[in-house]
């Protein structure tokens, strides 16, 4: 990937392909499907300022797996990969 670094309080997101059949084994064409709402992480931003100035790190970092809103983020592609911009407040959580 080319060399992309997300500012503040952003991260970059992969969205992790969702199954293309439900567990009857029936196939979803793919107009169908929905997005998936699950991503890993692929660049993270330094941090946001807090209101004294310092640098916040994020909780999140690269190669977390993370669930996010539907409508959350910006599509975006990059080296011809379709990826998501999005602020750390979009995510609500990581999967362990």
């Amino acid at each position: 990937m080319t060399k992309f670094r997300p500012l503040h309080d952003r991260v970059v997101v992969k969205r992790i392909e969702s199954e293309e059949k439900t567990k009857g084994g029936i196939i979803i064409p793919g107009t169908a499907q929905e997005k998936p709402q699950e991503g890993e992480i692929v660049a993270v931003g330094p941090g946001a300022r807090g209101e004294d100035g310092k640098l916040v790190a994020l909780d999140v970092k690269k190669g977390d797996r993370v669930l996010f809103g539907k409508w959350s983020g910006t599509e975006v592609k990059i080296d011809g990969q379709d990826l998501l911009i999005m602020k750390e407040s979009d995510i609500m959580g990581v999967i362990a």
